[in-house]
């Protein structure tokens, strides 16, 4: 069952560090994201920010550090953290064999709820189209059209969720976040372009390149 987003959230990581193919990405990584708050990753490419996103969803297994949700550590916790998650990354996530609304059914959503949410993605007309058919940002519509579902997961992670939209459907999406905000949601995400959030927090990966290549292991580290 879907968490409703005004269920308070807090995502901590401490002291986080991450490799990739032996290569150790990023070191000394600290943060913590509360129920109303946004928090952008950024940094050049081969930074890390996918490998961030997927180590805190519990995907990527080449890590050192503490991270936890609502107090509770992972990867003890990383069932609860799953239960409150919406994650969309690189890859759509869209089953091509099936309709955009049969996908968000798949998802959970009612049919009134699914055509809302595949309107305000500008997909209307297309509901019945097989995803195969459909352009690659058209999937990635599909895909989007989850954030505009009623009764949400509280925390979103998102992976460049802006990538290859129009200015009207950056702005729309940029109004679908301030929303769940709003509502008590939290969002984390990795953007190269400017997002007009309120309060919104910023890390850039690239900043913790040179602590990475002087990192020490002292000690256990929770994921390690």
């Amino acid at each position: 069952m879907p968490v409703k987003a005004n269920s308070p959230a807090c995502l901590q990581v401490r002291d986080l560090s991450c490799e990739r193919d032996g290569r150790r990405l990023f070191a000394g990584l600290s943060f913590e994201l509360n129920s109303g708050g946004a928090l952008q990753v950024e940094g050049a490419n081969g930074t890390g920010k996918t490998t961030l996103l997927r180590t805190l969803i519990g995907s990527a297994g080449d890590a050192e550090g503490n991270i936890y949700w609502n107090g509770a550590a992972l990867p003890a916790a990383l069932p609860q953290l799953r239960e409150s998650l919406l994650y969309i990354g690189h890859q759509a996530g869209i089953r091509r064999g099936l309709t955009p609304l049969e996908n968000l059914v798949w998802y959970g959503a009612g049919e009134e709820d699914a055509l809302r949410a595949l309107e305000q993605v500008d997909l209307f007309g297309f509901e019945g189209s097989l995803c195969q058919h459909l352009s690659a940002g058209q999937n990635r519509r599909v895909a989007l059209a989850r954030l505009y579902l009623s009764n949400t997961p509280p925390l979103w992670i998102l992976d460049e969720p802006l990538a290859a939209l129009d200015v009207a459907g950056v702005s729309s999406l940029q109004g679908q976040m301030a929303c769940h905000l709003s509502r008590g949601g939290c969002i984390l995400f990795t953007s190269h372009q400017p997002v007009a959030l309120a309060q919104l927090q910023r890390v850039n990966l690239s900043d913790y390149a040179v602590a990475a290549d002087a990192f020490m292991e002292e000690g256990a580290y929770g994921l390690g």
